[in-house]
């Protein structure tokens, strides 16, 4: 995969998917500062699923638990199929993890292929490019907590 292939077209289509964010972060309350506690399933009908980047095969989605993705301190639930690719990416944000559902092998660059488990803690420093498999018949789910604004780059340029 070519990191430096039309990138402009890749960010206009990441800012277009981070402005179909937005309005379900506005729905969700106005999480940039809760001031109640609050929770989801993850088969709560008020999570609303969106497709991952385009650069990511259908199937991926993710939702917006909390927070203003285009600003610091947002939470997600990224899901994919069973036996799915997770393309060679990285965030301009640092990422702290937990495997809910599923079985993923993670590969961060420069580094060794990590298998994830369900309850197990990933963090993903920011800038760090990195691909991965859900290697499980079932699908995979994913808790992120994004330190900055939530965005994908495709490749591993940076």
């Amino acid at each position: 995969m070519n990191a430096k292939r039309n990138i402009t077209t890749l960010i206009a289509s990441g800012l277009l998917a981070l402005s179909s964010l937005l309005p379900m972060a506005a729905q969700a309350g106005d999480h940039g500062a809760p001031t109640k506690a609050f929770t989801y399933a993850m088969d709560d009908n008020r999570l609303e699923w969106m497709n991952c980047p385009a650069f990511f095969a259908k199937g991926c989605q993710l939702a917006i638990l909390q927070g203003d993705p285009s600003k610091p301190n947002s939470d997600v639930i990224f899901k994919t199929p069973g036996n799915y690719d997770l393309p060679e990416h990285w965030h301009s944000s640092a990422e702290r993890m937990i495997l809910i559902a599923g079985e993923l092998d993670l590969s961060y660059e420069g580094q060794p292929t990590i298998n994830i488990k369900p309850g197990m803690y990933i963090y993903g420093p920011a800038k760090l490019p990195h691909s991965g498999r859900c290697v499980s018949a079932e699908p995979c789910q994913l808790f992120i907590a994004f330190e900055g604004p939530l965005d994908a780059h495709e490749g591993h340029g940076h």
